[in-house]
C-alpha cells in the first residue's frame, strides 16, 4: 500500500516538472531621439501678497473724527477728501494766531518808527546814548516777536489743514481705523486713519532658502499659485533679493520680491502665493536625457535584434564579456562627453558632443547631433515565458485507440 502511494507521488511530481513552464530573458536598446525645447531650473517658496505701494494715512493733529468720506473698499484718487477732524479748537487757534500776530505787528511798527527818530536824533547828539540803546533794543525785540508770531500763525493754519484727511495716491481703501466720534491723539507718532494700496501692482514677498538664494537674481521670471484662485497661474519677475536673514527653528531663509501686474484686481493683499522661480531657462535648444552620458554598450554576442556597437572597447581582463564597458570622455573638456547614436543600419557608433545646461534630467547638445538622431539610453530586460513542453507518464495510461494504431503499423512493417 506505502508503495503504490510512493508511486503515485513519483507520478505526480513528474507530470509537474513535465507541465512546468520555463521563462527566458530578452534584452532590448531603449533610445532617446534629439529634440528641440527648453531646459528649466526652478527654486520653490510660499510668500504673501502685498501692495508694491501702500500708505497709511494719519493725520498730525489731535481731536475728533468728525466726518469720514471713505470705507473699506473704497476707490479714491489722489488730493480726495476722505476724512475730516473736528476745527472747532483748530479754528480758535488759528484766529488766537491772527490777534497776536496783528499785535505784534503794531508794536513792531511803533519800535521802529521811534528807533528811527532816536537814531537821527543821536547822529545829532540831541539824545544821550543809553536813550539810543534802549530804543534800539526795543526795536529788535519787536522785530523777532512779530517774525515768531507769523511763523505761529503759519503753524495753526497748517494744524487747520490737517483737519481735512486727503488721499495721497490713487488706489482702494484696504483698512480703516476709526469711526466718527472718535479721538484721535497726536503725541510723537502720526495718528493712523487708513490705509491705502494700489492694487494695480502687487509683489510677493517670498521666503527663500538659504540653499536655493545663490542662484535667484533680479529679473528672473517666477510664476505663483493662490489658493483663491487654484486654476490660475500668476506671471512675475524678481525684483529684490534682500540679505537680510530670517532665522526660524534653525531654518534660515530670505526675502525675495516678486512683482506682478494685476489689471483685474483678483490678486489681495495677504494671500499666501506658492512661488517656482526660473533660476535657469533656455529655450529652442537640442536637448537629451542627462541618462544618456552614463550608457556603455554591453558585449551581449550574437543577441537577435540587438546593435552592434563599433569601436567597441575590450572588457578588462578576467572580466566576462558580458559586463559593463566603460565609456571614457573623448576629451579632458568637461563639456565634451561620448554618446552612442544608433543608426539606420541597427549599429550603435560612438559620437562626441558638446554640452551647454543642464537641469539634472535634460541636457542641452551644443554640437556634435542633429534633431531626430537616436541615442542609447539603457537597456532593458524582459523576461517571456515560454509554451510548456508535454512528456509522457510511463504511468499514466494513453489516450483511447493509440495502441489499435500502434498495432495496425507493425503489421504494415510485418
Amino acid at each position: 500500500m506505502l508503495g503504490a502511494k510512493l508511486c503515485m507521488a513519483a507520478g505526480v511530481s513528474l507530470l509537474l516538472l513535465a507541465t512546468s513552464c520555463s521563462k527566458k530573458e530578452k534584452v532590448s536598446l531603449q533610445t532617446a531621439t534629439v529634440t528641440r525645447g527648453e531646459i528649466t531650473e526652478s527654486v520653490t517658496a510660499t510668500g504673501t501678497l502685498e501692495c508694491v505701494t501702500q500708505v497709511d494715512v494719519g493725520t498730525q493733529v489731535t481731536g475728533i473724527v468728525a466726518k469720514l468720506f471713505a470705507d473699506f473698499n473704497s476707490i479714491v484718487t489722489e488730493g480726495q477728501l476722505i476724512a475730516e477732524i473736528d476745527k472747532t479748537t483748530l479754528e480758535a487757534d488759528l484766529q488766537s494766531a491772527d490777534a497776536q500776530l496783528e499785535s505784534a505787528r503794531l508794536d513792531y511798527e511803533y519800535t521802529k518808527k521811534n528807533y528811527e527818530r532816536d537814531e537821527a536824533l543821536h547822529q545829532k547828539q540831541l539824545i544821550s546814548d543809553y536813550e539810543y540803546e534802549t530804543s534800539r533794543r526795543d526795536y529788535f525785540v519787536a522785530k523777532a516777536d512779530y517774525e515768531r508770531m507769523q511763523a505761529n500763525r503759519v503753524s495753526a493754519a497748517r494744524n487747520l489743514s490737517y483737519a481735512e484727511i486727503t488721499s495721497p495716491m490713487d488706489g482702494i481703501v484696504i483698512s480703516r481705523e476709526v469711526e466718527i466720534g472718535q479721538t484721535v491723539v497726536s503725541n510723537m507718532e502720526v495718528a493712523n486713519l487708513f490705509t491705502i494700496g494700489d492694487l494695480d501692482k502687487m509683489q510677493v514677498v517670498a521666503d527663500v532658502d538659504e540653499a536655493d538664494i545663490g542662484a535667484v537674481k533680479v529679473g528672473q521670471n517666477a510664476q505663483f499659485t493662490v489658493d483663491a484662485f487654484p486654476d490660475d497661474l500668476f506671471q512675475g519677475q524678481v525684483t529684490q533679493v534682500r540679505i537680510s536673514p530670517t532665522t526660524d527653528t534653525n531654518v534660515t531663509t530670505y526675502e525675495v520680491l516678486i512683482s506682478t501686474a494685476n489689471p483685474d484686481h483678483k490678486l489681495i493683499p495677504g494671500l499666501t502665493a506658492n512661488v517656482t522661480i526660473k533660476v535657469m531657462e533656455e529655450k529652442d535648444v537640442m536637448t537629451l536625457p542627462i541618462k544618456v552620458l552614463r550608457f556603455s554598450p554591453m558585449q551581449f554576442g550574437d543577441v537577435e535584434g540587438l546593435p552592434v556597437a563599433e569601436q567597441m572597447p575590450e572588457p578588462p581582463a578576467g572580466k566576462p564579456s558580458g559586463g559593463d564597458i566603460p565609456d571614457p570622455l573623448l576629451s579632458t573638456d568637461d563639456n565634451r562627453r561620448l554618446v552612442w547614436v544608433l543608426t539606420d543600419d541597427n549599429r550603435l557608433v560612438p559620437t562626441e558632443i558638446e554640452m551647454g545646461v543642464e537641469n539634472g534630467i535634460n541636457v542641452e547638445v551644443r554640437s556634435g547631433l542633429n534633431v531626430g538622431d537616436k541615442v542609447a539610453l539603457q537597456y532593458t530586460t524582459e523576461m517571456l515565458e515560454q509554451a510548456p513542453e508535454r512528456e509522457s507518464n510511463p504511468f499514466m495510461p494513453g489516450p483511447p485507440g493509440r495502441d489499435r494504431d500502434k498495432k495496425k503499423n507493425e503489421e504494415k512493417q510485418g
